[in-house]
């Protein structure tokens, strides 16, 4: 058997395989309510075959949100369809996880097919973003964000644990902190984003600090018998590498010690000037170092998009989980086709019965 098909277990959770849907914004939510299109995705995916399935970001407070087309879940009505997708993803043999989040500066923005730049502040749709500094990202989201008060992120850190709490009671198995893409937490961190002179800023230390007060508040309600996961950005590409990713791995070590149970390894996108080496799986030797300095098992995703790269990223021990997003919405059976390239022995145990009925019968006539 390949390693990509591999079970891998992480606290009370076992997933089928190493091949993960990581979490991917559908900007297609009402008031933070979940939609048909939603149901119909997310069974989808998790018939296609994955070990887990992610739920796009989902935000905490109706600020939180990227768009106004986002997911919410700071309302136990906003939990009840969450809900209903939890239970489709498991019973399709996928573990259910969700990705809760805080949009900061980068909230209050057009949907991306409709301009993916920051709605005017006078639309009646917009709303007013906040971060660590009223320090604009720039370019197509050039709104300067309302700095945060300690009562804002008491706030917001509150928010974070009572969405965490309503993802236990809907039934997910696995839950991820949006910690990246320089979005709220991210921007804490990132020398791009903060220029606060409190206990929130400056040294590494401190710009550490919202994330790791916020990783032990949902540490408090999320079980421990579950995994508690987050999606960080370790490095951002803009010519102070070498710094950041060591303080990265700095503050990781820190998360794992108060409770973390893997983290997913991304970028910052902090900064527009950002000069990323697109390329196949080019994260794969900055998760694999993540991994080994942290010592904690490790996820990653962008540019994973054949088989041959998602077995390497396993087997070589880049990482524990694969996350594949783009190749999975072309294709919500790309599991099945990996696993015919791997020259899995019966790969139609990947699909529901219904499908691997006809097609193995296919391939057996056919053979």
């Amino acid at each position: 058997m390949s390693s990509l098909f591999s079970p891998f277990t992480l606290k009370s959770v076992t997933l089928r395989n190493r091949i993960a849907v990581p979490p991917m914004c559908q900007y297609s939510a009402e008031d933070g309510f979940v939609t048909d299109w939603h149901r119909a995705h997310y069974a989808g995916l998790a018939r296609g075959g994955s070990g887990l399935v992610i739920v796009e970001a989902t935000g905490v407070l109706p600020e939180g949100r990227i768009t106004p087309g986002c997911t919410g879940l700071w309302s136990d009505a906003h939990a009840q369809g969450l809900a209903e997708i939890a239970a489709s993803i498991k019973a399709a043999g996928a573990v259910a996880g969700i990705q809760i989040a805080h949009a900061g500066r980068k909230a209050s923005a057009h949907r991306p097919w409709e301009g993916d730049d920051h709605i005017p502040a006078g639309d009646p749709r917009a709303w007013t973003p906040m971060a660590p500094s009223a320090v604009a990202f720039g370019k197509h989201l050039p709104r300067v964000p309302q700095a945060m008060t300690l009562d804002d992120i008491q706030r917001v850190q509150a928010a974070f644990v009572a969405a965490a709490r309503r993802a236990r009671d809907a039934g997910f198995q696995w839950l991820e902190l949006h910690f990246a893409h320089g979005y709220l937490a991210q921007s804490f961190f990132s020398v791009h984003a903060n220029q606060r002179t409190d206990d929130y800023g400056g040294s590494a230390a401190n710009r550490g600090r919202f994330l790791l007060e916020t990783l032990k508040a949902v540490r408090q309600v999320w079980p421990e018998s579950l995994p508690l996961t987050a999606r960080f950005g370790v490095i951002e590409f803009d010519g102070r590498d070498e710094e950041t990713l060591a303080e990265a791995i700095g503050l990781t070590r820190q998360m794992r010690d108060e409770g973390l149970d893997l983290l997913n390894v991304s970028v910052g996108f902090s900064t527009p000037d950002a000069q990323i080496p697109w390329g196949p799986a080019f994260l794969g030797p900055i998760a694999e170092r993540v991994r080994r300095e942290a010592g904690l098992p490790v996820a990653s995703s962008w540019g994973i998009d054949t088989p041959e790269l998602a077995e390497h990223a396993v087997s070589s021990g880049q990482m524990d989980l694969v996350m594949v997003g783009r190749a999975q919405l072309a294709n919500p059976h790309w599991p099945y086709h990996v696993a015919m390239k791997l020259q899995q022995d019966r790969p139609a145990w990947v699909l529901p019965a219904p499908y691997a009925h006809w097609l193995e019968r296919y391939r057996s006539a056919s053979a």
